[in-house]
């Protein structure tokens, strides 16, 4: 991605993450990128465009993040433990991002569709850990869907009122706090 191009993505996630999709124009963008309305366009054919990239390279960031962290892991309690820490590393430094994609995802519009499918691509990756726990026995029989729904809600929930909060966040003491409370909920030991 060329600089004028990362300018006006940074941007636009900014005042989307600060005053929704819709309430934010192209001209506002432009604006405060201090980019001539004829570049953005160049780039970007409309403004679904720019919140679609963010959506992409969102997700590709979060799976990206997970796959490495659990490529390595020995047991599927690891990798779970792996995607929470996954999960408060990058909330905490996209959060931006992430208040778009949770901001957005409530509604019929495609837009709204977009987040919602990418937030469910989040829990299947979350999912499939668990369906193989289950089957290894190392987790409790349960409903898989369930499961991964509680791992990416208790993790992301929890952290959204503590950065609202503005209450300061040291991310292992909040990853020691989860992994107590999600190992309990699945690990049959």
């Amino acid at each position: 991605m060329n600089k004028t191009k990362r300018k006006i993505f940074q941007i636009a996630i900014k005042l989307f993450s600060e005053k929704g999709y819709d309430n934010t124009s192209i001209e506002e963008i432009t604006a405060v990128a201090g980019v001539a309305k004829g570049s953005l366009y160049y780039h970007f054919s409309k403004k679904e465009d720019i919140f679609d990239l963010i959506l992409e390279e969102g997700m590709k960031l979060l799976k990206n993040s997970i796959e490495i962290k659990t490529k390595n892991a020995e047991t599927n309690l690891d990798k779970i433990k792996a995607v929470i820490l996954v999960q408060i590393k990058v909330s905490l430094r996209y959060q931006d991002i992430l208040n778009v994609v949770f901001s957005e995802m409530w509604g019929k519009g495609s837009k709204n569709i977009k987040c919602r499918n990418v937030v469910y691509e989040c829990i299947n990756l979350i999912k499939g850990i668990i369906e193989d726990g289950i089957k290894s026995g190392e987790f409790y029989d349960g409903n898989p869907d369930a499961l991964a729904a509680g791992v990416f809600g208790i993790t992301y929930s929890s952290l959204l009122y503590r950065i609202n909060s503005n209450e300061v966040i040291d991310v292992y003491k909040t990853y020691d706090g989860f992994i107590d409370t999600v190992v309990r909920g699945l690990s049959k030991k």
